[in-house]
């Protein structure tokens, strides 16, 4: 195949005859000129007719077309003559067929702007579509654990334990780092107004109850919808993209029985251990600057500790960190499950997973303070 050449154009004029040079092959694979150029030339006001000179034109398809078209037009809007003599004869037929038949003043579609009631009806329609697939999986999750715990779910304890791996030792680093740096920032800010007192003991008070009730829980489940929640969605998208689902579901296997359960399970066992490890490395970031920045001794810092955490506190904060647990998992895998067929969908995938677990844990947290509050815990 012969190299293409570029397209490019040139004017001159003869009298008040504008010349139009058309060389090298006009394809539509590469680029091309526009009529920004013929435009300007046309309309110095002098012009009364344009013609064109295709002594050097190569191979054209229908980009050549475009352009001819384009520039018909803008002789028709300055009553100019357009001279089609000096054309191939291939391209003079394409252009008198275009113009055969007009277009109809009615056939090309017009937007119109939606309404502000289409628009709300259109917001309406897409949550109640979503709530909908949310409880629709919801209750298919709830089927696959009755069917574990009757021994007839297509479920695989191996799998089950390498998620586990997953989301429990492996992400101990960053649930440790985050944790340490909260219990550190409370310590600080404690410091700041108890220190005006002469109370700066109280701040393993604070420490402790803000953390053990609150901060390593909430903590501890943004962090895995972020690192957890994403994965699960990108890795149950990825297979909706490769078709893996559709094969589970060709062979009679449930992919929520076999990829779903598994994960759900994981995190939920693993988050309570993870947030007594993250309540106790925050304790341990408020000691470090109890000890080094408010004279408070070790033993006194650990005596106030002890005695701030009851029992009903630190269940508190084991019981939400299992509950942002099954929020996280029920994200991810939703996500993943609605994923659509391109690698752009996977992405959207991985992002709403991420945005609507941190948002249902914060919101739930806000429950369970209310109701806490209410029952006096």
């Amino acid at each position: 195949m012969p190299e293409i050449q570029p397209a490019r154009v040139n004017f001159s004029r003869k009298g008040p005859t504008l010349v139009v040079s058309l060389e090298g092959d006009w394809l539509v694979k590469q680029a091309l000129p526009g009529v920004e150029g013929v435009e300007k030339e046309l309309k110095d006001g002098s012009t009364k007719a344009l013609t064109f000179d295709t002594a050097k034109l190569g191979r054209w398809d229908s980009g050549l077309l475009a352009f001819l078209v384009a520039s018909s037009d803008l002789c028709k809007q300055l009553q100019i003559e357009f001279e089609t003599d000096s054309l191939p004869e291939g391209v003079r037929k394409l252009i008198r067929l275009s113009e055969a038949v007009p277009e109809k003043e009615d056939a090309r579609r017009q937007e119109q702007p939606a309404s502000l009631f289409h628009s709300v009806g259109e917001v309406a329609l897409q949550a109640q579509s979503g709530v909908y697939n949310a409880m629709g999986f919801i209750g298919e999750t709830a089927l696959a654990g009755v069917n574990m715990l009757r021994a007839r779910a297509q479920f695989r304890w191996p799998d089950m334990f390498v998620v586990m791996q997953e989301v429990g030792p492996e992400a101990l680093g960053v649930v440790a780092l985050i944790n340490f740096l909260v219990g550190v920032i409370l310590a600080f800010v404690g410091a700041v107004q108890l220190r005006q007192f002469g109370a700066s003991i109280y701040v393993a008070d604070l420490v402790a109850i803000g953390t053990v009730r609150e901060m390593g829980a909430l903590m501890t489940g943004i962090i895995l919808s972020g690192r957890t929640g994403a994965a699960f969605a990108a890795q149950l998208g990825t297979m909706k993209v490769n078709e893996e689902i559709d094969a589970f579901k060709t062979f009679g296997i449930s992919p929520i029985e076999f990829l779903v359960l598994p994960r759900i399970l994981a995190l939920v066992l693993m988050m309570p251990l993870l947030v007594i490890f993250a309540d106790a490395i925050a304790l341990f970031g408020g000691y470090v600057v109890s000890v080094s920045m408010l004279d408070v001794t070790s033993v006194e810092y650990f005596n106030r500790t002890v005695d701030a955490i009851t029992l009903s506190s630190f269940m508190l904060g084991v019981v939400k960190g299992a509950f942002f647990g099954l929020l996280v998992a029920l994200t991810g895998c939703l996500r993943g499950i609605q994923c659509g067929n391109n690698a752009a969908a996977v992405g959207q995938a991985t992002t709403s997973a991420v945005v609507t677990g941190i948002t249902w844990i914060i919101a739930s947290d806000g429950v369970f303070a209310v109701l806490t509050n209410a029952l006096n815990i």
